[in-house]
């Protein structure tokens, strides 16, 4: 199982948002190229970066630091947010040499666009699934579709994609455990490569969700807030 930190980019400051609510924001680290660059050196691999502010309007704000990020520091970069375009996802993808870029709302609201990306770029393309009491939720969690979770992985699966970010809205950024249930059933039922995303607390939910069959799982407020030990767990994963 790969661990994901995540830098969540808004404003240009890196910062984590209370369940998804942008009034509800604590800013960790001015300068996200120094942060990431701490990760890289705890010995990550990847990392996760979402742009808050293109999630909620559709128009790229922070790829600036995303491409910094990618080129200076070599990380595998997974990002997310207001992927809405081709022009969009070729620049992140074939410009700034990202690993791979997620596509969420855009996913659900255009298809089409989501069908050509993933038969051009592949497992370049991720689907980012964010629910909010089983069912998916879009324009940066802001409204909710009538659309379950697990039934629309599995649309995704038959057009070609091969991994999913499966978030729990309502335990992101709580530190109360993850969904390990609803992860394990995402897991089972579609046989993607889920990386799974919300509600990590300690090293133990990290070694917990690991037996849901997961690929991978996205850690942020429990590691800025000193509750994980990002090194112990990358060893012991």
């Amino acid at each position: 199982m790969i661990i994901l930190p995540a830098i969540d980019l808004l404003g240009g400051k890196c910062v984590r948002l209370r369940q998804g609510r942008y009034d509800d924001v604590t800013v960790y680290n001015d300068d996200p190229v120094a942060q990431a660059q701490v990760f890289k050196d705890m010995g990550c691999e990847w990392i996760h970066i979402v742009d808050l502010d293109a999630a909620r309007t559709g128009v790229p704000a922070n790829h600036g630091i995303i491409r910094d990020i990618s080129v200076k520091t070599g990380l595998k970069v997974d990002t997310g947010g207001g992927i809405r375009n081709m022009d969009t996802l070729s620049r992140l993808i074939e410009e700034y040499g990202v690993s791979r870029a997620v596509l969420g709302t855009s996913a659900i609201k255009d298809p089409e666009f989501t069908k050509e990306a993933i038969l051009k770029y592949k497992e370049k393309v991720g689907i980012g699934i964010d629910a909010r009491g089983g069912y998916v939720s879009v324009d940066g969690w802001m409204n909710d579709s009538t659309v379950l979770a697990t039934d629309f992985a599995l649309k995704m699966k038959e057009i070609g994609a091969k991994t999913v970010i499966f978030t729990d809205i309502a335990r992101d950024g709580m530190l109360t455990g993850p969904a390990f249930d609803a992860t394990r059933e995402m897991v089972e039922r579609t046989g993607l490569d889920i990386i799974a995303s919300g509600g990590i607390g300690s090293d133990e939910d990290i070694l917990h969700i690991k037996d849901s069959g997961c690929a991978g799982v996205i850690v942020g407020k429990a590691y800025y807030e000193g509750k994980v030990d990002l090194k112990k767990c990358l060893q012991s994963v």
